[in-house]
């Protein structure tokens, strides 16, 4: 009954939060932007919600709120364009829906994939939302019992999951979350001030690596250029076909597949680090093991496209458990949901505890969100189908500039200097080698995120477990060693178990091919390089600031002993091992460009942009870009470059932003849009 008396006032609050024409219309929009977004294949959530991050900055927190889960909620619905009808995912959570989705498109029934497709995915992303309205309720009065002892373990433990998602060589991923822990701790130290890794000789580094760059730079950028060097049309035909209520029909034929596999995805979403990476290979693999003739799998068999779909928008109710409840991101895309949160209003919003009791209402109003806008995306989609189809016989190369454009723009906002252009960059082109060796993005990712808070609940909890001890030792082992802490580190423990066991079917950035021994370790002796200078850096602060020091002491510490093993390993290990994997041996057939001539093109803009400032340079890039690597006329070109100047000018004007400038606005003072 107190559960009820609490919860229901807060339901009833959450309501009239979120049924106001304008949060409706916000809403609306971020479904729209989502959708848009889900269309580009290997963009996804992580790269939507990076692309508003900057624009969270203060903004009415209901507004904002609507805004990014309407796009959360469609993304792993839209995705399904991609895999469907290209035969190639749209994000990690849809690789699964490829297998059976792009050969039923191709025997020209395109229309029953994605209708049974989408009607999958409204009724998984309306379970994930239910389930979230339920398990509030019950975790509520145990959430509030979490202090900085189990605030720390559960950040561990989300660590610990994420640490699996390389697959086949689970160490990688180790590694690769500590790597993005120390670019976490870059900057200024939380506890006594002290200056880490180089921040003391470059000013721009002393308030440390902002999230909104690391994610686009790690996601949005290395997909992007892997598309540009094809060169080609996304899709080659955009004919759907017919049978949209045949899907439907064979959704409701199969409705306890989809309830099944909606359950499954809530599981696995509310575990933080794996999400969209494996839900979707559970629910196939589910879908194959409960049917009689499995003969059709991979050949165009209905159920292959239900299961997944139902899985991968329930598991964004259930990513939203560990990322409302705990702090803790149950995805990349939860992991820049946490930080947009902060952003909102006065700032004063935080997930976790506080946001339990502080901020019941609006935690609802993010389940109320959610369900309406799985309702809203479902309807859009149906109704987009047959454009968004069209949209993707388009080359890719008159599509990149235009995102690459608005991807430096959103990432200038970041603090209004060009610096944001040159790390964008800098951190984009590990983002590529990443991808390329096969080295886990999202460990990455959520290690960067999780940094902050590791070192400080860290830093907390030895403080007061040290004023604890002095009182007696008892008194600091019951703080300490809580029955919740216990539970925590048996979970955290059995997780370890258990998922380097199945570390080799989860494979966060797909199967990629085996290559030659030459670049992997030479990619891995440069992470090892970096991790070595990290634990030099970390071991000069001063004592005064131990505090400071720890923390990057033990994580470059251990990562350096995951890469030493990694080195020993290949040293011992055939090409053929997994250790070895390369993008560039495997696609060699499919890039029309090299890397190094791709990048050429970006690195140009940022170059032009710091002489002649933003504007100037992105119109010469559009202008060149189209002309030399499009092959379109000077009259296209320029109308491009017209359209995409106007464009972002109309973006800045409306947002309040500026562009970054060069040295010409030094010495010339010109009118804006040019200064």
């Amino acid at each position: 009954m107190d559960l009820l008396s609490v919860a229901l006032p807060a339901l009833g609050d959450a309501a009239d939060l979120i049924l106001q024409p304008v949060v409706l219309g916000y809403l609306v929009l971020g479904v729209l932007m989502g959708l848009a977004i889900g269309v580009f294949p290997g963009l996804g959530g992580i790269a939507g919600l990076s692309l508003l991050l900057p624009f969270m900055f203060g903004m009415e927190p209901v507004y904002g709120l609507a805004l990014m889960i309407g796009m959360v909620a469609v993304v792993p619905t839209s995705d399904t364009f991609t895999s469907v009808l290209m035969g190639i995912p749209g994000s990690s959570a849809s690789q699964a829906t490829v297998l059976d989705g792009f050969p039923l498109a191709k025997k020209g029934q395109a229309a029953r994939a994605l209708s049974a497709a989408f009607a999958s995915s409204l009724f998984g992303g309306l379970v994930g939302a239910t389930f979230l309205t339920l398990f509030i309720l019950v975790a509520r009065p145990i959430v509030l019992m979490f202090r900085t002892p189990e605030l720390l373990m559960i950040t561990l433990f989300g660590l610990s999951m994420v640490g699996i998602l390389a697959g086949r060589v689970p160490i990688k991923g180790l590694v690769a979350a500590g790597l993005g822990m120390l670019v976490g701790t870059i900057g200024e130290g939380a506890s006594a001030g002290a200056l880490r890794m180089a921040s003391y000789d470059i000013p721009y580094l002393v308030d440390g690596l902002k999230l909104v760059i690391v994610g686009l730079a790690i996601f949005a950028v290395p997909e992007i250029v892997a598309l540009l060097r094809q060169d080609r049309a996304i899709a080659q035909r955009s004919i759907l076909g017919g049978g949209w209520l045949v899907g439907v029909r064979d959704w409701l034929a199969n409705i306890w597949l989809s309830v099944r596999c909606s359950i499954i995805g809530v599981i696995v979403g509310v575990i933080p680090g794996l999400g969209g990476s494996v839900v979707d290979w559970i629910a196939y693999g589910h879908a194959v093991q409960t049917t009689k003739d499995r003969s059709r799998f991979g050949s165009g068999e209905i159920r292959g496209v239900i299961a997944p779909e139902s899985a991968n928008n329930a598991k964004e109710g259930g990513g939203l458990v560990p990322t409302l409840l705990f702090g803790i991101p149950g995805s990349g895309s939860m992991a820049i949901f946490i930080g947009a949160l902060a952003l909102l209003g006065s700032g004063d919003i935080e997930v976790g505890p506080s946001m339990m009791k502080n901020h019941l209402d609006m935690t609802y109003a993010i389940v109320w969100l959610l369900a309406l806008a799985n309702v809203v995306g479902t309807l859009l989609c149906i109704g987009a189908s047959t454009g968004i189809a069209r949209l993707t016989t388009i080359r890719f190369a008159l599509l990149a500039p235009f995102l690459f454009m608005i991807i430096a723009f959103a990432a200038f906002q970041s603090r209004q200097d060009i610096m944001d252009l040159v790390a964008l960059f800098t951190i984009g082109l590990l983002g590529i080698l990443m991808r390329r060796f096969d080295w886990s993005r999202p460990a990455f990712l959520i290690g960067f995120v999780l940094s902050r808070p590791a070192e400080t609940y860290t830093n907390q909890a030895m403080q007061i477990a040290s004023s604890r001890f002095r009182k007696g030792f008892g008194d600091g082992m019951e703080y300490i060693f809580s029955p919740i802490v216990i539970v925590l580190i048996v979970i955290t423990v059995i997780s370890v178990v258990v998922g380097l066991r199945q570390a080799k079917n989860i494979m966060a950035e797909g199967s990629v091919a085996g290559g030659t021994k030459r670049a992997p370790m030479i990619f891995l002796l440069a992470i090892l390089a970096y991790l070595l200078v990290a634990f030099v850096d970390a071991a000069s602060i001063p004592a005064f600031a131990w505090r400071d020091r720890v923390f990057p002491l033990v994580i470059a510490g251990a990562s350096i002993i995951g890469a030493l093993v990694l080195l020993v390993q290949m040293r011992l290990k055939p090409e053929t091992h997994p250790l070895f994997a390369d993008r560039e041996i495997g696609n060699a057939d499919d890039n029309m460009h090299k890397l190094w001539s791709t990048l050429a093109w970006f690195a140009g803009l940022l170059i032009l942009t710091g002489l002649v400032g933003f504007v100037l340079a992105l119109a010469v890039f559009l202008v060149a870009f189209i002309r030399i690597r499009a092959g379109r006329s000077w009259v296209f070109s320029l109308l491009y470059a017209a359209a995409g100047i106007a464009f972002i000018c109309a973006m800045a004007w409306i947002l309040n932003r500026n562009f970054p400038a060069g040295l010409l606005q030094e010495f010339v003072r010109l009118p804006w849009p040019l200064t």
